[in-house]
């Protein structure tokens, strides 16, 4: 008997996805579980299982290959003994079968200069697995003073993000403003509970979720600012799902934290840190990347100073956080060192009158530098 192996159903907003690499090969014994394939769409890759024990069949689809929503790329012959394997159906870009602790590639036996990373930023993702796994690192060595280059194709999520950011930026009427808001407050209340609070609910508490729920109560004083275009008319939700944009492997994603406004510090800090651990393992499923009518994105992580963060569509508005740096500042006629960030809010000013932009990151920094304001709801 033959079990069909089939590509996931997709949404509606996903028309079809590229094949990122088979995980087995024709003729290999499988077990129900077992992933199988790996499918990339514009926003997620997805881990196709074997459904019952047999062995695999012909591959209908190699990597690289676009297929669309249940399409049939394999078949599993169920209760039949392996075979010798065939082939590995993966190109020769793929990582190799045997279990070494890194890539390598080699010029001839001249005088060389090696570099190493510990993974190439364009690798594929079966590439960038096996060097996750192995701790291995992929090694270049190139003749020196050679002019080298190398040519990859662009991923299904990257093209994807390419054509989103210029879309955006040739669709809509963006700006950025900005402000500073002085860390102190918070630091200080982070350092004071921050053992307490993890030893009581299991998890740390960050800075993520102080800006999450202050950028909450400010949202709920200007509506717009969570609201979006949709043809002529203007959607105002009466919801708050923030997209925490966080890196992965294969680039920026940006997982949903829902119903934002009922959520705890705890439950916040809980649902950012599963989700960023999903999006470094590539297990973020479609449901979790889907609508947000906010986005928060911390460029501070990586040392960003300052920055004008474009628009995650069709949302109308973008917050940006930096680096704490400690800076002179004047208090009450005196000059003191303070923890400063500089904040960012980019708006479609279709909808969002600079006004209500200033007015809410003004708001926000009155919440950040008065904490107690977030949990007592004044």
């Amino acid at each position: 008997m033959s079990t069909q192996v089939k590509v996931p159903t997709f949404p509606e907003s996903i028309s079809e996805g590229t094949i990122a690499a088979w995980r087995k090969n024709e003729g290999d014994a499988v077990k129900a579980g077992d992933v199988l394939v790996e499918i990339e769409t514009d926003k997620v890759v997805l881990e196709v299982q074997a459904s019952v024990n047999g062995v695999l069949g012909k591959l209908l689809k190699k990597a690289g290959d676009t297929v669309k929503s249940e399409e049939v790329i394999g078949a599993i012959a169920e209760g039949a003994a392996a075979s010798a394997p065939a082939a590995a159906p993966t190109p020769k870009a793929e990582a190799p079968a045997a279990k070494a602790p890194a890539a390598k590639v080699e010029a001839p036996a001249v005088k060389t200069e090696s570099k190493k990373t510990d993974a190439p930023i364009d690798a594929s993702p079966s590439v960038r697995r096996k060097l996750a796994e192995t701790g291995g690192q992929l090694t270049i060595k190139a003749v020196s003073g050679a002019r080298t280059e190398q040519r990859v194709p662009m991923t299904r999520l990257r093209k994807t993000i390419a054509n989103r950011l210029l879309e955006v930026k040739q669709n809509t009427a963006m700006l950025t403003t900005f402000n500073e808001v002085d860390m102190k407050p918070v630091m200080d209340l982070r350092a004071k509970y921050k053992d307490q609070f993890e030893k009581k609910f299991g998890v740390k508490l960050g800075f993520m979720s102080f800006f999450t729920k202050a950028a909450v109560e400010a949202l709920k004083q200007f509506p717009s600012v969570n609201a979006s275009i949709d043809g002529d008319d203007i959607v105002y939700h009466g919801y708050y799902d923030v997209g925490i944009a966080v890196s992965s492997p294969r680039g920026l994603v940006v997982p949903i934290v829902r119903n934002t406004e009922s959520l705890s510090l705890a439950d916040i800090e809980a649902q950012i840190r599963d989700l960023a651990i999903k999006a470094r393992d590539s297990k973020l499923t479609l449901e979790e990347m889907q609508g947000g009518t906010f986005t928060i994105t911390n460029g501070g992580i990586f040392g960003s100073m300052l920055s004008t963060p474009i628009l995650n569509a069709p949302q109308s508005a973008i917050l940006g956080m930096h680096n704490i740096v400690e800076r002179p500042v004047a208090i009450n006629g005196q000059v003191v060192i303070r923890p400063i960030m500089y904040l960012a809010l980019s708006y479609d000013h279709r909808i969002i009158d600079g006004r209500e932009s200033v007015s809410f990151l003004k708001t926000m920094k009155e919440y950040l530098e008065d904490p107690a304001r977030l949990l007592l709801n004044v």
